[in-house]
């Protein structure tokens, strides 16, 4: 009894000191809680708010700004943009303006095959042209060189300032072809009657570039004249002939099945041939093409497995997803080609069926080294009498045995018979297959207008001799095919080449008046595959070092852009060329991506005739929906228009200053006054278009140059008083009008400014460029009217990237949610000031005594200034900065996530970069070494003497020792899809306390907004550590696929992908067959005869560039 008396004592005293410990455990939790009062946080983001307000008020002038709007109120007219009549209106403008360019290339044509008509063939013709490589290239002695004459070169603005002739045409001839060739010769002498179509398309049209005439036989003439210059390797590898506009506008769509023998005796340089041979045929195809590979031996062995049976579309991903699967291929066993060749047939037919190829030409291209039957069985089942499939036949090697087996094939079934004996000969053959197509089109003398879509064509000289930021320009060309017209050789349909112009996507843009498209609106316009053609979220360039184009930025799809749209609707009415209205929610990001605005879209669209395009516009609902119209006298507007501190965007299209060369150095606020004062009649002539400067937008320029005129006394008034900014805090004032013009005051010397940059055309977030408006002005307009939105810059500089704090807010004309924003106004201040400022308000108090109870100088909490995306802007430690809270405060973060303080919103990026490590092979590298690369020359030019005696046992010797691949991997850069969050406060949430339970502590939190504002104060208990809680991160991941829970790996993916095929639109043209076609001429004899050193050449080429 004693012993549990005792045992009951002991657990009693034991109960005693657990109850005691836990008590005063729970009061030092409740101690901790209540160490953050609310109503002492709420002091203080009420103190720095009105600090921080009346300062960005004060200096740019907001509220003189919004009066001066008021007192005009009762004499605009507010409207509701129509977006079917607005989109209708710029499908019209584009369709003329596209129109004066295929009317430019048609006179073209004409006087091209007007030319050749009148020439007459002469095999001894000594013609002294102006060879683009050798102009103004002297010899030692001081001559000019044969074919290199003086040619005047002067810098023109319209042509990026590059030294050209704007009298003449020059001709480039790639190096592996003879200068002198008689073909090439005859060429361009009658083609020289086109210099006087070029000067004359120039002068109706001054807002050409270049203009162009790529030539069956290989040469390529390019006006104005501007000087080529060979690679480091003295090489020029541009052929016009492999160019997606001459490929396109010679040929219909077309679809393709290659045959790849890899039986044993295709080994060695025979099988790299072939490789070659099909990778010099994937070239030529295009987006409105489809084709599949098949190796064969005695099986088939479909190059991607998963493709078995079927087509895919030739765009660039697909081409170079076969590429990487082709240097798998190895030769072995016996060929089999019958097997191969039913195979091909079934497919295409099955796949015609199916409507969605191209539906209009087919062909087969048989590769190998031999044939022992003409295999005439299975063309009569399959083909004849029709032969609506073309065979093109392709053999390697130097033997002829099977020579006439395979040319039977070919010029039994309309196609075309070359042997390719090197490397050398492979660009040269494969050209051949695309001049037997157009056959039917020459035959029909149908001059089809084709336009490609948007790409950047980096080997051209104008390109290469830009700045990677300014030669890089993305562009579409429209071209037309050029025939002989003679009767004797009509059936024959003899392609002479094809004819082009290049048209700047700019040049769209110049078009679309982006002051009647609302601060959020855009235009963006597809082709009938539904790539984008123009559209503000393509991102064509990538930056490492310096800017490089994405492997796949030709081909990016709408819906990889609108997104949010996951059944297609928009996208598949738009290839359909339909006219309508679609609506959806979009999470459109800013600011490089770290913020996103959420709202409602309107989108109107239609076709633009008399092209493969669809173009879209995209209104924001709300005051993005509403245009107003002032009206002031032009005294009134020209008045102020001339103060000094006004300025235009560079990028709209106020006045057409391209209509005449002299006009090309004005700037748009010149030529605006001009033709105001009637100083310039060009200016107000209709001869190029229906008019040259916008007459309605000029009318609300002058009303807002009225109207803020005021400002510019008020800003000076605020300068000269400099006991205002003592410090000088704030540095920049700036005002933008919805008509782009714009207004800036500094309150410090130039040289002063923190930010340099800012608002030049360096920083093109934060001025008015030709697809948005300033990121300042955008982010204004969606905060609450009366208050600012404050931010820091986003850079990759880490030296100016937080140094600056920029403050804006819109100026809306009524204060309804109808009403158009007309104007923001902001100012740029030093950080140091704004942090002080932040630092000041926070140690108030509302004790009587002065002594406060908490500060954010204690060490028991930390303090941040946060913005409405989750962005430092103060911190104790100025290292955060410009972080996102969730990596400071994770714990803390993820708690206001859960409470509904923030918002996670999910992003997707369908056109990232990501980096992977790939197999990469150690022979290139090893073939840079001199000595090897003299010791594989002498190999090569062994093999070829006695190849016809032992082909296989050299050739297999030379590659296998020269090409032995060492596998390493390496790190690259790879297209691929991401997600990536971005955060948002819930507006309706003023202010928040929390506690978040650690591991053995309970931590507490108060958030507070800062008035009139787009900030919030947080501040934090730290002397209660969460780091069990991982930080919240922004970082992007690459998409993965999971089915059933299984990660599907990167071929499974891939090979989803090929299959997936997106609603198309095929060209309405197709010229696949002609039953007057001269199919006798099918090959057999090479065409151009080329020196032995330039055969020599493009090989060697090949093994240094391995």
């Amino acid at each position: 009894m004693s012993e549990n008396l005792n045992l009951l004592r002991a657990f009693g005293g034991f109960f005693f000191i657990f109850w005691t410990a836990f008590n005063t455990a729970l009061v030092d939790v409740v101690a901790s809680e209540q160490q953050i009062p609310l109503s002492v946080v709420k002091l203080w983001a009420s103190a720095f708010g009105g600090e921080i307000k009346s300062i960005a008020a004060k200096y740019s002038g907001s509220q003189l700004l919004q009066k001066k709007y008021k007192e005009y109120e009762k004499d605009v007219a507010i409207e509701e943009i129509d977006g079917l009549q607005l989109v209708k209106k710029l499908a019209k403008n584009m369709e003329e303006m596209f129109h004066k360019k295929s009317e430019a290339v048609r006179r073209l044509v004409e006087a091209a095959e007007d030319a050749y008509l009148k020439h007459e063939f002469d095999a001894d013709l000594q013609y002294e042209y102006f060879n683009a490589v050798l102009i103004n290239e002297r010899d030692e002695e001081g001559n000019y060189l044969e074919l290199g004459k003086e040619f005047i070169l002067v810098p023109n603005d319209h042509f990026n300032n590059l030294p050209v002739n704007i009298s003449l045409s020059d001709v480039q001839v790639p190096t592996n072809m003879y200068n002198k060739d008689p073909a090439i010769v005859n060429g361009v002498y009658w083609s020289e009657s086109l210099n006087k179509v070029f000067v004359d398309n120039f002068d109706r049209d001054p807002s050409l570039i270049w203009q162009y005439f790529g030539s069956a036989k290989g040469f390529f003439r390019q006006y104005p004249g501007i000087k080529w210059e060979p690679d480091e390797n003295g090489v020029i590898a541009f052929d016009c002939r492999n160019r997606k506009w001459y490929i396109q506008a010679a040929t219909s769509p077309k679809d393709v099945v290659i045959l790849v023998d890899v039986s044993g005796s295709m080994k060695g340089l025979r099988l790299t041939i072939a490789k070659q041979t099909v990778s010099s045929i994937l070239d030529t195809l295009g987006d409105d093409d489809f084709f599949n590979i098949i190796a064969y031996n005695e099986e088939l062995h479909y190059v991607e497995p998963c493709l078995n049976g079927t087509l895919v579309q030739a765009d660039r991903a697909n081409k170079e997803h076969f590429r990487e699967h082709l240097d798998k291929l190895f030769a072995k066993g016996i060929g089999m080609l019958d097997i191969a060749l039913n195979e091909a047939f079934n497919m295409l037919n099955e796949f015609n069926h199916t409507g969605q190829g191209s539906i209009c030409s087919q062909a087969i291209m048989l590769i190998t080294d031999g044939a022992v039957d003409t295999y005439d069985t299975i063309f009569a089942k399959y083909n004849w009498p029709d032969r609506k499939v073309r065979i093109f036949t392709y053999l390697i090697g130097r033997e002829a045995a099977f020579a006439d087996n395979l040319k039977w094939m070919a010029c039994a079934n309309k196609g075309f018979f070359t042997q390719i004996s090197t490397l050398a000969d492979v660009q040269e053959n494969v050209m051949e297959y695309l001049h037997v197509l157009s056959r039917p089109k020459v035959i029909d003398q149908e001059h089809d207008v084709v336009w490609t879509e948007a790409y950047i064509d980096s080997t051209l000289p104008q390109a290469q001799k830009l700045a990677d930021d300014q030669g890089l320009v993305l562009m579409t060309t429209v071209a037309m095919p050029v025939f002989s017209k003679q009767n004797e050789t009509r059936s024959k349909g003899i392609l002479l080449g094809v004819v082009g112009t290049d048209v700047p996507v700019k040049e769209l843009l110049k078009t679309i008046p982006k002051y009647k498209l609302g601060i959020h609106g855009y235009a963006f316009a597809i082709t009938n595959n539904g790539y984008i053609l123009t559209h503000p979220e393509l991102r064509p360039l990538y930056e490492e070092g310096k800017k490089r184009r994405k492997p796949n930025y030709s081909s990016v799809d709408l819906s990889e852009v609108e997104w949010e749209d996951r059944d297609d609707v928009l996208r598949n009415a738009m290839v359909n060329r339909k006219t309508g209205k679609f609506s959806m929610e979009v999470k459109k990001t800013v600011d490089k991506g770290k913020r996103v605005l959420v709202m409602t879209n309107d989108y109107y669209y239609t076709d633009i005739k008399g092209t493969p395009f669809s173009l879209g516009v995209a209104l924001s609902r709300g005051h993005g929906k509403y245009f107003f119209r002032g009206n002031v006298t032009v005294e009134e507007g020209l008045h102020d228009l001339e103060h000094p501190d006004v300025s235009l965007a560079d990028e709209w299209s106020y006045c057409n200053t391209d209509l005449h060369p002299e006009h090309r150095q004005m700037t748009q606020l010149e030529a605006i006054k001009r033709y105001l004062t009637g100083k310039e009649p060009l200016l107000q002539c209709k001869y190029f278009v229906k008019y040259a400067c916008d007459k309605e937008l000029i009318q609300e320029v002058l009303f807002d140059a009225v109207v803020s005129a005021p400002i510019e006394a008020y800003w000076t008034s605020l300068a000269l008083n400099k006991s205002e900014n003592s410090d000088k805090g704030v540095e920049v004032a700036f005002l933008g009008t919805r008509t782009g013009l714009s207004r800036i005051n500094l309150f410090v010397g130039p040289e002063q400014l923190t930010n340099q940059d800012f608002l030049t055309a360096e920083d093109k977030e934060n001025i008015f460029n030709a697809d948005h408006f300033p990121l300042w002005y955008r982010r204004a307009a969606e905060q609450i009217p009366g208050s600012f939105v404050y931010s820091i810059p986003f850079s990759t500089e880490t030296a100016n990237k937080s140094n600056v704090v920029t403050a804006s807010t819109a100026i809306q004309l009524l204060d309804d949610r109808k009403s158009p924003v007309v104007a923001a106004v902001g100012i740029q201040m030093k950080l140091e000031f704004f942090q002080r400022k932040f630092w000041t308000a926070s140690r108030q108090c509302a004790s009587l005594d002065g002594r406060c109870a908490i500060s954010c100088d204690d060490e028991a909490i930390n303090c941040y200034l946060i913005d409405n995306n989750g962005f430092i802007l103060v911190s104790e430690d100025y290292r955060q900065t410009g972080y996102f809270f969730g990596e400071v405060e994770g714990a803390v973060m993820n708690k206001l996530l859960t409470m509904g303080s923030f918002k996670r919103i999910t992003l997707y990026d369908y056109q990232a970069m990501c980096r992977t490590n790939k197999e990469s092979s150690d022979s290139a590298h090893s073939l840079l070494d001199p000595y090897n690369a003299f010791f594989a020359a002498v190999k090569w030019i062994m093999t070829e003497l006695v190849l016809f005696l032992v082909e296989f046992n050299l050739c297999s010797w030379w590659h296998s020792d020269l090409t032995a691949k060492a596998q390493r991997l390496k790190q690259t850069l790879e297209p691929c899809d991401t997600e990536y969050p971005a955060f948002v406060s819930e507006r309706t949430i003023k202010e928040t306390t929390g506690n978040i339970a650690c591991d053995d502590c309970f931590k507490s939190f108060v958030i507070q907004q800062i008035p009139s504002s787009n900030l919030f104060m947080v501040v934090v208990d730290n002397e209660c550590f969460c780091d069990s809680v991982p930080p919240i991160t922004m970082a992007p991941i690459e998409i993965r696929r999971y089915v059933l829970n299984y990660l599907v790996h990167n071929e499974s993916l891939k090979c989803e992908r090929l299959k997936s095929q997106k609603i198309r639109r095929r060209p309405e043209s197709c010229h696949g067959f002609h039953p007057e076609e001269n199919a006798r001429e099918c090959g057999g004899v090479s065409g151009l005869s080329a020196k032995p050193p330039l055969v020599l050449l493009p090989l060697l080429l090949t093994i240094f560039s391995r």
